[in-house]
């Protein structure tokens, strides 16, 4: 008994608290050299906004942003307009049987899909560029967004819908005018989760795009390749902030859908 108390008490809290060290120690550097006043990234001499200030001059990073945000919000319009007519329609056939097949995205590697999306484009002489990185981001966040719409349509009260078809409203009416709001909850939390993962892929990207097409993860890469600098530092620590606004709204909408549950 001893023994087991000692372990809940001092043990286990002491190996969870040096796991999360070992993780996230790495980004706590990265921010703080982002404000570093030295051109060698990791030798501190002051701190500094001027690398920031580069970061905002530089046309190819805006570019690089550019990208990443036409990939990314149009890989979640099409995965919500995709996943929400999936699960709505499928659920009158035998397709709802299939749903279990989106599963698979989460729980293959990602190197995986990437190299089976690249034999795809190549076998079918698809011009990699913008348009194949959608489309692959688009997969890759129909495995995110139908399971959840599928979670909250399946917990949708049925007797609304068929109220709404007695009262006389048709199918479309009573899709827009009722299960559409009632599934928004779920349709903005998948939304930002979806944006989140296409903003910080690398992976699809790296095998997905052309050479002339860049984002935000291909051009830190490429600036890492040629010397890592503060920029990149700087540039990094963007994203992050980005990223973890996003993940904080994912998590608020995830709450709010609980209380209405």
């Amino acid at each position: 008994m001893m023994g087991i108390r000692f372990m809940r008490r001092l043990v286990l809290p002491t190996f969870v608290a040096s796991m999360y060290f070992f993780l996230y120690i790495p980004i706590a550097v990265l921010v703080v050299f982002s404000f570093n006043d030295s051109l060698f990234p990791f030798v501190w001499k002051g701190a500094t906004l001027h690398w920031y200030k580069e970061l905002w001059q530089m046309a190819e990073v805006w570019q690089a942003m550019r990208n990443s945000l036409i990939v990314a919000f149009s890989s979640v319009v099409l995965s919500l307009l995709l996943g929400l007519l999936t699960v709505y329609y499928s659920s009158r056939i035998f397709l709802s049987r299939f749903f279990p097949i989106f599963y698979g995205n989460l729980g293959a590697p990602e190197v995986v899909l990437a190299v089976g999306l690249l034999s795809f484009f190549v076998l079918f002489s698809v011009p990699l560029g913008l348009t194949t990185l959608i489309a692959a981001h688009t997969l890759i966040g129909l495995g995110y967004v139908i399971p959840m719409l599928h979670g909250r349509f399946s917990e949708l009260d049925y007797g609304l819908i068929e109220s709404s078809l007695d009262l006389g409203a048709t199918h479309n009416q009573t899709f827009f005018r009722i299960i559409v709001p009632l599934m928004s909850p779920a349709l903005m939390a998948s939304g930002l989760l979806v944006f989140v993962v296409s903003l910080d892929d690398f992976i699809v990207s790296f095998f997905c795009t052309g050479a002339t097409t860049q984002t935000l993860p291909l051009y830190i890469f490429a600036m890492i390749r040629s010397g890592a600098t503060p920029v990149v530092n700087a540039l990094s620590t963007l994203l992050l902030v980005i990223s973890s606004i996003l993940v904080l709204l994912f998590s608020v909408l995830k709450v709010k859908k609980m209380d209405v549950l």
